[in-house]
C-alpha cells in the first residue's frame, strides 16, 4: 500500500514545482539595468569611433592639401624666399614658407645649387581649438651665381 501513495505524493508535489515557473520582478529588473548599462557602454564605443574616423578624414584631407601645396612650389608657387597663402580649401586654410637652406658638414662647402626648406601648413577650426598639419621638404633653385 504504501507504493501508491508515496506516487500520489510524488505527483502532487511535480505538479506545484510545475506551476512556478518564470521570473520574478527581481529578476526582470536585473536583466534591464543591465542590459541599459551594456547599451550606454556600446553607444559610448560607437561615438568614440564615429569621432575618431571623422577626425582621421579631415587629417588625411589636411595632409592631402598639404602636399598639393608642395608639389605647387616651383610651379605656381615661386620658389623664392617669402610666406605663400591664399583662399582657404574645402574648410581649410594653408601657408606655405620657404626659406634657405645650407645642409651641414662636406655638402654645405660645395653646393652647387640652391636649397631651400619648403613648410606647408593646413590648418582647420575645431570644438578642441586650432588643428594643423605640417610638412616639410627641401628643394633645390637655380644655380648661384658666382
Amino acid at each position: 500500500m504504501s507504493g501508491p501513495i508515496h506516487r500520489a505524493g510524488h505527483r502532487a508535489g511535480r505538479q506545484g514545482r510545475t506551476g512556478q515557473r518564470g521570473f520574478s520582478l527581481l529578476e526582470v529588473l536585473v536583466a534591464f539595468a543591465i542590459l541599459a548599462l551594456s547599451l550606454g557602454v556600446l553607444l559610448q564605443i560607437f561615438s568614440r569611433a564615429l569621432n575618431t574616423t571623422a577626425l582621421n578624414e579631415t587629417y588625411s584631407r589636411a595632409v592631402a592639401l598639404a602636399e598639393a601645396k608642395l608639389e605647387g612650389v616651383g610651379v605656381s608657387i615661386p620658389l623664392e624666399e617669402g610666406v605663400y597663402s591664399g583662399d582657404p580649401e574645402d574648410g581649410m586654410d594653408w601657408v606655405i614658407s620657404i626659406a634657405p637652406y645650407q645642409p651641414g658638414g662636406w655638402l654645405g662647402d660645395a653646393a652647387a645649387f640652391a636649397s631651400y626648406q619648403v613648410s606647408a601648413v593646413a590648418s582647420w577650426p575645431s570644438a578642441s581649438g586650432t588643428r594643423r598639419v605640417t610638412l616639410r621638404t627641401i628643394r633645390l633653385g637655380q644655380e648661384p651665381d658666382f
